[in-house]
């Protein structure tokens, strides 16, 4: 390890950060929410020491669309939630409470629609929840993947 505690190249010394770890950023209202949710996760996984880029870069593609089907869908992304376990949790809340819904198959030549699909490939699991006030969007990746870097089991369907 190095003296920021962040895991060097060799997986031996990869670790994962102290069960239970979260982290909050409030997007409310903020300008350039995909940007900063994305920042934020990059902060995050390199301080927690999950900054190998063969998974860095999985997990944030999934903020960034899970961040922006809020900006799209919902009015907009609230806050976006990183725990940390045996897995990494993300979570994106916003205010519609209507859950998201997967197109079967996404139209060739038309903008939009991939960005669930996009989720289900490169998290492990996937799901979404209704709050009082609006809803969860959330998707794991497994900490072994993050830590080593190594691609993650088929994803599997998403459960709600």
């Amino acid at each position: 390890m190095n003296t920021t505690g962040a895991a060097t190249g060799d997986p031996r010394h990869a670790r994962a950060p102290t069960t239970g770890q979260c982290r909050r950023l409030a997007l409310r209202s903020v300008r350039g929410a995909v940007a900063k949710g994305r920042d934020f996760t990059r902060q995050t996984l390199r301080d927690w020491g999950w900054d190998r880029p063969e998974s860095t870069e999985d997990a944030l593609l999934v903020v960034s669309e899970l961040v922006t089907n809020a900006a799209v869908h919902a009015s907009g992304c609230h806050e976006l939630v990183l725990t940390a376990g045996e897995v990494l949790r993300i979570d994106v809340l916003d205010g519609a409470r209507t859950l998201p819904r997967s197109r079967a198959v996404p139209r060739p030549g038309v903008p939009g629609g991939r960005g669930l699909h996009i989720v289900q490939r490169l998290s492990d699991r996937w799901g979404s929840y209704a709050l009082a006030t609006g809803k969860v969007v959330w998707a794991e990746i497994e900490a072994s993947r993050l830590a080593t870097g190594r691609p993650g089991p088929k994803p599997r369907p998403p459960v709600r």
